[in-house]
């Protein structure tokens, strides 16, 4: 994906602390807090332009929701989203995926959403995939007992990817869709690339998985 830069991207951000949480690290294990709300907390990685998390929220009150994202000229289209609706139960965040465990305490989401991730199809670049061993082990941290992972691609060679990645690190595939939207699934929220690669024809995969029972230290 060609990014187009916006340089005053950065700036806008800025401009909205109420949306896109300028200090994270700070509000580890006290989201909840900050939302104002204890209910669940699920998270989205690589948020992209924000369609999927802002209709989420819409449809799920009940649940707070993060989206990450990594590229700021991306993330402002989330963010215009986010004022245009007003909704208090999402909020950004401009960061890496890397350093989750800086941002949430042990335990402490129910979800985390991994919606059409880089597949990074070299080999040489696997360690760069969401759902390489170090990804996982940063999710099975921050993930709570019963959490679980949604992931959905229109990369097949990803899909199985990450299928044997999932299962050898030891979460559990609840639920594997080989073809999501011939799947009868009535709840489906699309993102942005779901609505461009299934409008062309392009079949969309989608898993779900149980993280594995907390290890003992």
């Amino acid at each position: 994906m060609r990014l187009r830069n916006k340089p005053w991207a950065k700036d806008k951000i800025a401009a909205y602390p109420q949306y896109v949480i300028p200090d994270p690290e700070t509000k580890r294990g006290r989201w909840r807090e900050l939302f104002g709300h204890d209910q669940p907390l699920h998270v989205e990685i690589g948020t992209g332009k924000g369609k999927f998390i802002t209709e989420m929220a819409k449809l799920h009150p009940d649940v707070n929701f993060i989206g990450i994202e990594l590229y700021p000229s991306v993330l402002v289209s989330a963010l215009d989203k986010l004022i245009e609706s007003g909704l208090a139960n999402v909020k950004l965040l401009n960061a890496n995926a890397k350093d989750l465990t800086a941002f949430f305490a042990d335990g402490e989401v129910s979800r985390i959403y991994l919606n059409f991730s880089d597949p990074w199809p070299k080999k040489r670049h696997e360690k760069r995939r969401l759902t390489y061993r170090d990804f996982l082990a940063l999710y099975d941290r921050i993930l709570a007992e019963d959490g679980d992972i949604h992931l959905k691609t229109d990369n097949q060679s990803f899909f199985e990817y990450s299928l044997v990645s999932l299962s050898q690190y030891g979460f559990v595939l609840a639920s594997v869709q080989l073809d999501l939207h011939q799947s009868g699934m009535t709840d489906n929220v699309m993102t942005e690339y779901e609505e461009k690669f299934s409008a062309k024809g392009n079949r969309i995969y989608r898993c779900e998985a149980v993280r594995p029972p907390r290890r003992s230290s």
